[in-house]
């Protein structure tokens, strides 16, 4: 397993009860973790001091609870990446952290390939969120086409390109299904150096 370390915006305070706790910047939240099955350390003294708390109820969904007065987003930074995050209606934050290891995978395997070959490689994201797959491989050169079938996602990932600075580089942002996106690819006979594929389950 490759463990992302570079983090300075993020911090993975503790887990545990089915729950993380978790420093996004300045702002300590506490989100449901289903994969947390061991019993909460209550000796981290955070636990009781977070600035936000999301609840599960029994149909599957769950709201906030506010313990500080939260800006409607905030910038965090990954290395020279930058990304607008907020706690959103289903837990999440618009950024998954985890994916920091992978992001430096991307940037130092397309800036060989490209050195190697000496052009630009054309990177497909699908399922693609809020972009941080789309930033890291924008960030290295590559030309990227961005695909996921929500709306405001996209949006999001375009506002993340260009708060990391990025706005300039070739980047198409295509709002629609994936699937139906790719078959079409195909019969235009489009073809990509590097597919990523991330679809998160929850």
């Amino acid at each position: 397993m490759l463990v992302s370390n570079a983090w300075r915006d993020y911090e993975l305070i503790d887990a545990g009860g089915g729950e993380k706790l978790e420093r996004w910047g300045k702002y300590v939240l506490r989100r449901p973790d289903p994969q947390a099955i061991w019993p909460i350390n209550w000796t981290v003294k955070k636990w009781d001091k977070v600035d936000a708390h999301y609840h599960r109820n029994s149909s599957g969904g769950g709201s906030w609870e506010f313990f500080s007065k939260l800006p409607e987003e905030w910038t965090i930074k990954y290395r020279d990446l930058s990304f607008r995050v907020h706690p959103t209606g289903f837990k999440h934050t618009g950024l998954f952290p985890e994916q920091g290891v992978n992001w430096d995978w991307i940037i130092d395997r397309i800036k060989k390939r490209q050195e190697v070959e000496n052009r630009t490689v054309k990177v497909l994201n699908l399922f693609a969120y809020t972009g941080g797959a789309t930033v890291a491989a924008a960030y290295a050169g590559a030309e990227v086409c961005h695909v996921d079938a929500a709306k405001g996602m996209v949006l999001r990932a375009k506002a993340n390109l260009e708060l990391s600075g990025l706005g300039n580089r070739t980047v198409r942002f295509i709002t629609d299904d994936v699937v139906k996106f790719t078959q079409r690819e195909k019969r235009r006979g489009n073809f990509y150096d590097a597919i990523i594929l991330f679809e998160y389950k929850h």
